[in-house]
């Protein structure tokens, strides 16, 4: 992510279309789209895919042809194959490509969606999905992904990072896990419904947003400033990051459901001292000043901070793997937790991470100014401990603005919908145990939290014990299991008959 890129403006001329199959071609940059219906309209007529929607029990057969799991790998390898990589600034390529694609495959199955867009090419989708058999005195739920990926360097991978090969099992790309794996499974889930005439228990709002890898600035934080009216009646949504496994035996996985995010504080540190030539002594160096204060940051051990939701997660930890977790010893048992280590590493603390350096045109010009970027993360209810530290860390020599903040969210882990989610995963999982976890990472759902919304991070996958899950994010060769994939589908499909 560059943060830099995030000081932009809104375009004023943002638009929305209605969605059908066929395709106006030269529509003027940010003018209203049209499309015409008509290979919509005469597959309604021929094939009827929304006509009679119905709802069916869990314990009902369905035809053959009913298979939620049955696109959802060809649909991951597709839409990693449309390369939506968000640079934080105007030269990637948009979302607009893939918003076109999810658009059309709704279509295909009757299910009309709105195309928006708040700078060209910076594309959502937004689909209202209400058919025969819902039950309409239950209010809407959000299902969200986000269509975007952070950039990848082609060197860096054993396979072209937009290629959506197929190895090992797995599904190899860049948004294979962050996240076109979830926008695969609620598409090949809902086109599978729509096609059988299998109605969810209640209302559905899809939205399929651009720019959450920035921010959300151009996708679901626009889409509450703006155009709120798109999550009317929503009081709950499912997303990123959580519904994944971690293996504690052969018959009992953990799946994490995100209740909480870290809130996030993207700052620029600036030092600015005398330019000068590189032979001579210069006491009053921007580079020296800056490096002392990023070395500082990068150094500092933050102090423990346990949250209620992480206070939970690691209650339940602790009793699969019978050891004591005790929050003022963590040290001691954490590395008998392998991978589940890192998970919890970095959600008992506010984090600051130097990510991005600046300064300099010459090897013997002495700048003036250099300025680095920081990633800071803070636990709920750490916000002003994290900012009064980065003061006392950075000093008098050292300033910094702040590139982007957003706030922790935190939701109960309780209700119906949490239920459903432990009985949908029960179904396809005997030794499934859903518990509560704080993540490190920001998602749109802290845009969604704004207009009161209740977010859980559920994006069921089981994986297998030895995949180091959490390293896939932004990662290099970034990889999800095809098992994995066609097991959160079926999740997926049968939450919607008990959410």
């Amino acid at each position: 992510m560059n943060p830099h890129a995030l000081l932009r403006a809104l375009a004023p001329q943002a638009s929305a279309s209605t969605y059908s199959a066929t395709r106006t071609c030269a529509a003027p940059r940010g003018a209203p789209t049209n499309y015409s219906n008509l290979r919509g309209l005469a597959e309604d007529f021929l094939l009827g895919p929304a006509a009679g929607v119905r709802r069916i029990r869990q314990d009902e057969p369905v035809s053959a042809d009913y298979q939620p799991d049955a696109e959802v790998v060809e649909l991951c390898q597709e839409l990693i194959r449309i390369d939506t990589s968000n640079f934080g600034s105007d030269q990637g390529p948009g979302e607009r490509e893939a918003a076109e694609r999810v658009a059309e495959l709704l279509d295909e199955v009757g299910i009309a969606s709105d195309l928006m867009e708040a700078e060209p090419r910076r594309t959502s989708v937004v689909a209202r999905w209400e058919p025969e058999g819902v039950d309409t005195s239950l209010s809407p739920l959000l299902i969200h992904g986000h269509l975007d990926v952070v950039p990848a360097n082609a060197a860096d991978w054993s396979v072209p990072p937009f290629s959506g090969e197929l190895a090992d099992g797995c599904v190899w790309g860049r948004g294979a896990v962050d996240m076109k794996h979830f926008d695969a499974m609620v598409l090949s889930v809902v086109r599978a419904r729509a096609r059988a005439g299998v109605a969810p228990r209640r209302p559905l709002r899809l939205i399929f947003t651009a720019d959450e890898e920035a921010g959300s600035g151009l996708g679901a934080r626009w889409l509450v400033d703006k155009h709120r009216e798109v999550l009317e009646g929503c009081d709950e949504a499912i997303g990123e990051v959580g519904g994944f496994s971690l293996t504690v035996r052969d018959d009992l996985r953990l799946y994490l459901i995100q209740t909480a995010e870290k809130g996030m504080a993207w700052l620029n540190l600036i030092a600015e001292g005398q330019a000068g030539h590189g032979s001579l002594h210069h006491p009053n160096n921007a580079i020296t000043q800056l490096s002392a204060a990023v070395a500082k940051i990068g150094a500092y051990e933050w102090p423990r901070r346990i949250t209620d939701p992480q206070r939970a997660f690691l209650k339940a930890v602790a009793e699969a793997f019978e050891i004591d977790l005790d929050p003022d010893r963590l040290e001691e048992n954490l590395p008998r937790l392998g991978i589940i280590a890192r998970v919890i590493g970095a959600t008992i603390s506010n984090t600051a991470n130097p990510t991005m350096l600046s300064a300099g045109y010459k090897h013997n010009v002495i700048p003036s100014k250099a300025t680095a970027a920081i990633d800071g993360r803070f636990v709920p209810g750490g916000e002003g401990e994290f900012y009064a530290t980065i003061n006392e860390l950075i000093g008098d020599s050292v300033r910094y603005e702040v590139v982007n903040h957003q706030p922790s969210v935190e939701t109960q882990f309780s209700g119906e919908l949490v239920e459903a989610m432990q009985a949908s995963l029960g179904a396809e999982d005997p030794g499934a145990r859903a518990v509560p976890f704080l993540s490190t990472a920001g998602t749109d759902g802290k845009a969604w939290h704004r207009a009161g919304i209740k977010c859980f991070g559920f994006t069921p996958l089981r994986l297998p014990p030895e995949l180091d899950f959490m390293s896939m994010f932004h990662g290099v060769d970034e990889r999800v299991p095809t098992d994995s994939l066609e097991f959160g589908a079926r999740v997926l499909d049968r939450f919607l008959d008990q959410a």
